[in-house]
């Protein structure tokens, strides 16, 4: 897969045919938004097999070819195939009784010394998953994270490709 960070339409044609890369996607509702001609956001959530869903949201400059901040959100929402999830709704920060395994973000921590080494990227995981913070090596502004993501989930539980 070519980088797609080079224009708007390449980064949508990338997030739109995601499932034809990942037969175990059932559902996308991953949009681009334009924010200017080089500008834009990358929103949605990604619902796999297993009910595990991704929430997605970039800020992405094809100007400079960059993912300029992003946060992905890994949860398990049990019997997503029988409610079609909102994304605006369910990757709030607040949604209720979200079962969070992990998320990543690029918020900055510039004092804690264990996330030097990937700074600003970084995963948030259990337990006390606001507060426990590893590197996250393989992450980048500079190309998708996305498939790094989904082969991430796809391996942690077992989904078949």
């Amino acid at each position: 897969m070519d980088n797609p960070l080079t224009s708007p339409s390449d980064y949508e044609t990338f997030i739109y045919h995601l499932p034809n890369y990942y037969p175990f996607i059932k559902y996308s509702s991953l949009i681009y938004i334009p924010l200017g001609n080089s500008f834009g956001k990358c929103t949605g959530l990604v619902v796999f097999a297993k009910d595990i869903v991704l929430c997605v949201q970039e800020f992405l400059n094809f100007e400079l070819g960059l993912i300029e901040g992003y946060s992905y959100e890994v949860t398990l929402f049990p019997d997503s195939e029988k409610s079609l999830l909102s994304a605006k709704d369910y990757c709030r920060t607040a949604y209720p009784d979200k079962n969070k395994e992990y998320w990543y973000d690029s918020f900055p921590h510039p004092n804690d010394p264990t996330l030097a080494a990937t700074h600003p990227h970084h995963k948030h995981i259990p337990p006390d998953i606001k507060h426990h913070r590893i590197i996250a090596p393989d992450l980048t502004f500079t190309a998708p994270n996305l498939p790094f993501i989904i082969e991430e989930i796809a391996a942690k539980w077992n989904l078949e490709h």
